[in-house]
């Protein structure tokens, strides 16, 4: 006799939810502008991105070169979209490895007291250093490219999952379903797959939605200080700190790129917020 779990097919719960939920659907809608841009970046009528041209050098928008150049003739309209190829990547990568690396910890930390004992107290180490202080210091050891950037986030974003998925699976131990199925003998690997991994997904789906949103944030602040991707990669992040330099007379320089990169932040936080709106029962039950 198979006892009960809260939710046995999430996505199933909340398939029509997610359809019908406004903060989604518009999430959803701006992300895949942005993702189609980055994707079809070389048929959207832009350059090579390092191409120079000395007739673009400054020059506001215009017909020939919808978002201006930048101060070496770089035309600023292939960049932004090349540029968010990076970000996006960042941004899914991070967020990818962080939940699958945090759920493993996890689910290690709340079923074996002695790996919460050890495991946890280092990842409460690495919450204790500042994230971006933490990615500095890790991509000075390391180099700067995408793959180090990546890595270097990933390494504080962890901790943050393993934590969530710490509690959530101390919470479910103590529920009756779970205790039932300890009590007929569930095997360890039915317990885990049947009544705590469904279970751990929703927390999961939210969190990992704000950490790629904070991973795109953070790629850009360590391009910005020039601790991220290497100069010659076009990046929302490098885009915006070349372009500060001559903000007052060429402004588009910093604008296209950040309102690209706010636009992107705004819909995976709308993304966030919708599912945590569907997968909450009560906001189900209204």
């Amino acid at each position: 006799m198979a006892s009960p779990s809260v939710s046995a097919d999430p996505d199933a719960l909340t398939l029509g939810q997610v359809l019908r939920h406004p903060t989604i659907f518009i999430g959803v809608a701006i992300m895949a502008v942005m993702i189609i841009g980055a994707l079809l970046a070389p048929w959207l009528g832009t350059v090579d991105p390092q191409s120079l041209s000395p007739l673009r050098r400054l020059k506001p928008p215009s017909a020939e070169a919808w978002f201006g150049g930048d101060m070496v003739g770089r035309d600023v309209f292939s960049r932004t979209l090349y540029g968010g190829r990076v970000s996006l990547m960042v941004g899914l990568s991070v967020a990818t490895i962080s939940i699958f690396l945090g759920l493993i910890v996890g689910l290690l930390a709340g079923f074996v007291g002695w790996v919460d004992g050890i495991v946890m107290r280092v990842m409460d180490g690495l919450m204790a250093i500042p994230s971006i202080l933490l990615a500095v210091a890790l991509i000075a050891l390391t180099g700067a490219s995408v793959g180090n950037v990546i890595l270097a986030i990933t390494v504080s974003e962890v901790p943050r999952v393993s934590r969530l998925v710490r509690s959530t699976v101390l919470s479910l131990k103590e529920r009756p379903f779970v205790e039932a199925a300890i009590v007929v003998g569930t095997p360890f690997h039915a317990l885990l797959t049947r009544h705590i991994l469904p279970n751990t997904m929703g927390p999961l789906l939210v969190q990992g939605s704000y950490i790629f949103a904070s991973a795109v944030l953070t790629e850009a602040a360590l391009s910005f200080i020039g601790a991220g991707t290497p100069p010659e990669i076009p990046s929302w992040g490098n885009m915006i700190s070349e372009g500060r330099l001559v903000f007052q007379i060429a402004p588009h320089m910093v604008f296209f790129p950040g309102v690209a990169l706010a636009l992107t932040v705004l819909a995976v936080n709308m993304i966030g917020d919708g599912l945590r709106d569907v997968l909450d029962p009560n906001y189900r039950a209204r």
